[in-house]
């Protein structure tokens, strides 16, 4: 399948796939938290939107557009192409720079990149159905309390995954019992029992245990009372990148905000139509 990226300016923000690392879980004695395979599969799961230029930006809490203070670096150009106070109210929106385009029934999340945290800045969610919109979207993050933040060149400021949407609908959730007989009731009971006895080795101090650390089940996707393994299990992410262009890209249009509307009132919003970049 492809992910369709058209760029809508001639040098838009560099798309690649997700990373597993973050400074904070560096930060751990023997960096534990990549012991957690969920942590590092959510963090690589899609692709990041870098910032081609670092800035700080200053909410002073007011609820206008002026109410964002926002400061470029030196190398930054056409820089409110890129970062503005568009929605009020503490937001700041981010022009992806791309017009995308997925198959049928696929749409796009656009979020935060995962386990990234902001001070002060909180990313909002959306999922863009990109298998039909001809025209592009925005990411918004806001402010959580007045304050200054920073977003350093290079930086994830959207994270993009592909979602089944045209499929979630079909499934309902449905109550079951954890029948002592089946296998799965089998297999937790298998797996409750192992990992207690290495809690409680760990916890008097077992050389043994203290020497691997973690049990590694889950991680290499093993079961714990047999050999062989689910099929399903995937423990790295591999993505493929966006191959760079050839030649400069042409870039199509991008038209203005619409003059005279109040961004500060939603349902004019509505009414005036897409904003700058798709609402």
């Amino acid at each position: 399948m492809r992910l369709e990226c058209f760029p809508i300016r001639p040098s838009p923000p560099e798309l690649v796939p997700g990373r597993p690392e973050r400074d904070w879980m560096d930060d751990f004695a023997a960096r534990h938290p990549y012991r957690c395979l969920p942590l590092s599969m959510a963090n690589t799961t899609g692709w990041d939107l870098l910032c081609p230029f670092g800035f700080t930006a200053e909410w002073d809490g007011g609820l206008g557009a002026e109410a964002i203070r926002f400061t470029p670096d030196a190398d930054a150009t056409l820089f409110d192409h890129f970062a503005a106070s568009h929605f009020t109210h503490g937001v700041i929106t981010f022009h992806l720079g791309w017009l995308f385009r997925t198959p049928p029934g696929w749409a796009l999340r656009a979020s935060g990149s995962p386990n990234r945290f902001k001070h002060g800045l909180a990313p909002m969610e959306g999922l863009i159905e990109t298998d039909w919109l001809p025209y592009p979207f925005t990411m918004n993050w806001r402010f959580t309390a007045p304050g200054q933040i920073r977003f350093e060149k290079g930086e994830p400021f959207c994270f993009l995954q592909p979602v089944p949407h045209g499929t979630v609908e079909a499934f309902e959730p449905a109550r079951a019992s954890l029948d002592s007989e089946t296998d799965l009731a089998r297999q937790y009971e298998a797996w409750k029992e192992v990992r207690s006895l290495f809690n409680a080795r760990m916890a008097d101090g077992d050389p043994a245990a203290v020497r691997q650390a973690w049990q590694r089940y889950y991680f290499r996707g093993e079961y714990p009372d047999q050999a062989d393994k689910p099929a399903s299990h995937v423990n790295k992410r591999r993505l493929a990148g966006l191959p760079e262009a050839p030649a400069p890209a042409p870039a199509l249009a991008s038209p203005s905000p619409t003059p005279g509307v109040d961004y500060r009132n939603w349902s004019a919003v509505r009414a005036a139509g897409p904003s700058k970049d798709g609402d």
